[in-house]
Protein backbone atom coordinates (compact mmCIF):
# COMPACT_ATOMS: atom_id res chain seq x y z
CA UNK A 1 0.00 0.00 0.00
CA UNK A 2 3.06 2.16 -0.32
CA UNK A 3 2.01 3.74 -3.59
CA UNK A 4 -1.62 4.29 -2.70
CA UNK A 5 -3.22 7.68 -2.87
CA UNK A 6 -3.86 9.12 0.58
CA UNK A 7 -7.13 10.69 -0.60
CA UNK A 8 -8.46 7.39 -1.81
CA UNK A 9 -11.55 6.18 0.04
CA UNK A 10 -11.36 2.97 1.96
CA UNK A 11 -13.99 0.50 0.99
CA UNK A 12 -16.09 -1.34 3.59
CA UNK A 13 -14.22 -4.61 3.01
CA UNK A 14 -10.89 -2.95 3.48
CA UNK A 15 -12.10 -1.30 6.72
CA UNK A 16 -13.17 -4.62 8.10
CA UNK A 17 -9.79 -6.08 7.22
CA UNK A 18 -8.05 -3.27 9.08
CA UNK A 19 -10.25 -3.81 12.17
CA UNK A 20 -9.56 -7.55 11.98
CA UNK A 21 -5.83 -6.83 11.71
CA UNK A 22 -5.86 -4.65 14.88
CA UNK A 23 -7.28 -7.63 16.90
CA UNK A 24 -9.59 -5.45 19.09
CA UNK A 25 -13.00 -6.88 18.54
CA UNK A 26 -15.88 -5.76 20.82
CA UNK A 27 -15.74 -9.17 22.59
CA UNK A 28 -12.03 -8.68 23.27
CA UNK A 29 -12.70 -5.24 24.71
CA UNK A 30 -15.39 -6.69 27.03
CA UNK A 31 -12.93 -9.38 28.22
CA UNK A 32 -10.29 -6.77 28.97
CA UNK A 33 -12.82 -4.65 30.89
CA UNK A 34 -13.93 -7.65 32.98
CA UNK A 35 -10.28 -8.56 33.67
CA UNK A 36 -9.65 -4.98 34.74
CA UNK A 37 -12.68 -5.11 37.11
CA UNK A 38 -11.50 -8.44 38.55
CA UNK A 39 -8.00 -7.03 39.10
CA UNK A 40 -9.33 -3.95 40.88
CA UNK A 41 -11.64 -6.14 43.00
CA UNK A 42 -8.69 -8.41 43.88
CA UNK A 43 -6.58 -5.35 44.75
CA UNK A 44 -9.37 -4.11 47.03
CA UNK A 45 -9.62 -7.50 48.75
CA UNK A 46 -5.85 -7.63 49.25
CA UNK A 47 -5.82 -4.09 50.65
CA UNK A 48 -8.68 -4.98 53.02
CA UNK A 49 -6.89 -8.14 54.18
CA UNK A 50 -3.66 -6.20 54.76
CA UNK A 51 -5.52 -3.54 56.77
CA UNK A 52 -7.22 -6.21 58.89
CA UNK A 53 -3.90 -7.96 59.54
CA UNK A 54 -2.26 -4.64 60.40
CA UNK A 55 -5.07 -3.72 62.79
CA UNK A 56 -4.78 -7.14 64.46
CA UNK A 57 -1.01 -6.74 64.85
CA UNK A 58 -1.43 -3.24 66.30
CA UNK A 59 -4.00 -4.59 68.76
CA UNK A 60 -1.61 -7.37 69.80
CA UNK A 61 1.22 -4.84 70.30
CA UNK A 62 -1.03 -2.62 72.44
CA UNK A 63 -2.12 -5.60 74.53
CA UNK A 64 1.51 -6.68 75.00
CA UNK A 65 2.48 -3.16 76.08
CA UNK A 66 -0.43 -3.04 78.55
CA UNK A 67 0.58 -6.43 79.97
CA UNK A 68 4.18 -5.27 80.44
CA UNK A 69 2.99 -2.07 82.16
CA UNK A 70 0.69 -4.08 84.46
CA UNK A 71 3.54 -6.45 85.32
CA UNK A 72 5.87 -3.55 86.12
CA UNK A 73 3.17 -1.86 88.23
CA UNK A 74 2.52 -5.09 90.16
CA UNK A 75 6.25 -5.53 90.72
CA UNK A 76 6.59 -1.97 92.02
CA UNK A 77 3.62 -2.51 94.36
CA UNK A 78 5.12 -5.77 95.65
CA UNK A 79 8.47 -4.07 96.28
CA UNK A 80 6.73 -1.18 98.06
CA UNK A 81 4.73 -3.60 100.23
CA UNK A 82 7.88 -5.57 101.00
CA UNK A 83 9.56 -2.36 102.21
CA UNK A 84 6.52 -1.17 104.17
CA UNK A 85 5.73 -4.47 105.86
CA UNK A 86 9.20 -6.05 106.17
CA UNK A 87 9.06 -5.44 109.92
CA UNK A 88 5.70 -7.13 110.40
CA UNK A 89 7.17 -10.42 111.64
CA UNK A 90 9.77 -8.97 113.98
CA UNK A 91 7.31 -6.29 115.11
CA UNK A 92 4.88 -9.03 116.10
CA UNK A 93 7.59 -10.59 118.24
CA UNK A 94 8.66 -7.30 119.83
CA UNK A 95 5.16 -6.33 120.92
CA UNK A 96 5.08 -9.38 123.20
CA UNK A 97 8.10 -7.86 125.01
CA UNK A 98 6.11 -4.64 125.44
CA UNK A 99 3.18 -6.69 126.79
CA UNK A 100 5.47 -8.34 129.34
CA UNK A 101 6.92 -5.01 130.48
CA UNK A 102 3.39 -3.61 130.92
CA UNK A 103 2.40 -6.69 132.97
CA UNK A 104 5.51 -6.25 135.10
CA UNK A 105 4.51 -2.66 135.89
CA UNK A 106 0.96 -3.76 136.74
CA UNK A 107 2.28 -6.47 139.04
CA UNK A 108 4.46 -4.12 141.12
CA UNK A 109 2.90 -3.46 144.52
CA UNK A 110 2.75 0.03 145.98
CA UNK A 111 6.00 1.67 144.98
CA UNK A 112 6.56 3.28 148.40
CA UNK A 113 9.77 1.33 148.98
CA UNK A 114 12.81 3.13 147.46
CA UNK A 115 14.19 -0.08 145.96
CA UNK A 116 10.87 -1.06 144.41
CA UNK A 117 10.39 2.52 143.20
CA UNK A 118 13.77 2.51 141.42
CA UNK A 119 12.98 -0.85 139.83
CA UNK A 120 9.55 0.38 138.75
CA UNK A 121 11.01 3.51 137.17
CA UNK A 122 13.66 1.45 135.36
CA UNK A 123 11.05 -0.88 133.85
CA UNK A 124 8.87 2.13 133.00
CA UNK A 125 11.75 3.82 131.13
CA UNK A 126 12.54 0.58 129.31
CA UNK A 127 8.90 0.25 128.25
CA UNK A 128 8.82 3.87 127.09
CA UNK A 129 12.02 3.36 125.05
CA UNK A 130 10.58 0.21 123.46
CA UNK A 131 7.36 1.95 122.43
CA UNK A 132 9.31 4.93 121.00
CA UNK A 133 11.53 2.56 119.01
CA UNK A 134 8.47 0.81 117.58
CA UNK A 135 6.99 4.21 116.65
CA UNK A 136 10.16 5.16 114.77
CA UNK A 137 9.58 2.11 112.57
CA UNK A 138 5.88 3.01 112.03
CA UNK A 139 4.56 0.42 114.48
CA UNK A 140 1.88 2.25 116.45
CA UNK A 141 0.07 1.19 119.60
CA UNK A 142 -3.73 0.96 119.63
CA UNK A 143 -5.17 1.94 123.00
CA UNK A 144 -8.82 2.68 122.10
CA UNK A 145 -10.37 3.09 125.54
CA UNK A 146 -13.40 5.42 125.28
CA UNK A 147 -13.41 5.27 121.47
CA UNK A 148 -16.12 3.73 119.28
CA UNK A 149 -15.61 0.02 118.59
CA UNK A 150 -13.94 -0.59 115.19
CA UNK A 151 -14.07 -4.24 114.06
CA UNK A 152 -11.19 -3.56 111.65
CA UNK A 153 -8.84 -2.74 114.53
CA UNK A 154 -10.48 -4.13 117.67
CA UNK A 155 -11.46 -7.59 118.85
CA UNK A 156 -14.43 -7.61 121.24
CA UNK A 157 -13.84 -10.08 124.05
CA UNK A 158 -17.15 -9.33 125.77
CA UNK A 159 -20.14 -6.99 125.77
CA UNK A 160 -21.02 -5.16 128.97
CA UNK A 161 -24.32 -3.37 129.68
CA UNK A 162 -23.61 0.28 130.40
CA UNK A 163 -25.96 3.24 130.02
CA UNK A 164 -23.29 5.83 130.93
CA UNK A 165 -21.72 5.67 127.47
CA UNK A 166 -22.95 5.18 123.91
CA UNK A 167 -23.49 1.57 122.83
CA UNK A 168 -20.47 0.04 121.03
CA UNK A 169 -17.97 2.14 122.97
CA UNK A 170 -14.73 0.52 124.16
CA UNK A 171 -14.94 0.39 127.96
CA UNK A 172 -11.76 -1.49 128.81
CA UNK A 173 -8.66 -2.46 126.83
CA UNK A 174 -7.64 -5.96 127.86
CA UNK A 175 -4.65 -6.06 125.50
CA UNK A 176 -3.38 -3.19 123.36
CA UNK A 177 -3.27 -3.61 119.60
CA UNK A 178 -0.64 -2.58 117.05
CA UNK A 179 -0.65 -1.38 113.47
CA UNK A 180 2.21 -1.15 110.95
CA UNK A 181 1.74 1.43 108.18
CA UNK A 182 -2.02 1.17 108.52
CA UNK A 183 -2.09 -2.66 108.57
CA UNK A 184 -3.19 -4.31 111.80
CA UNK A 185 -0.47 -6.54 113.25
CA UNK A 186 -2.61 -7.39 116.23
CA UNK A 187 -6.09 -6.09 117.02
CA UNK A 188 -6.73 -4.52 120.40
CA UNK A 189 -8.69 -6.91 122.65
CA UNK A 190 -11.44 -4.94 124.29
CA UNK A 191 -14.66 -4.95 126.31
CA UNK A 192 -17.48 -3.11 124.55
CA UNK A 193 -20.55 -1.41 125.96
CA UNK A 194 -24.12 -2.27 125.02
CA UNK A 195 -27.46 -0.79 125.99
CA UNK A 196 -29.15 -2.17 129.07
CA UNK A 197 -31.84 -4.66 128.20
CA UNK A 198 -35.26 -3.45 129.40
Amino acid sequence: MAGEDPDKEITEDEGQEQVADSGDSPADNADKASESDADSELDAMIAEAVEAALAEQQDMVLRAKAEVQNTLRRRDQDVEKAHKFALEKIGGELITVVDNLERALEAVPDAGDATVKALYEGVELTLKGFVETLNRFDIEQLDPEGEPFDPQQHEAMSMVENDDVEPNTVLTVIQKGYILNGRVIRPARVMVSKATSS
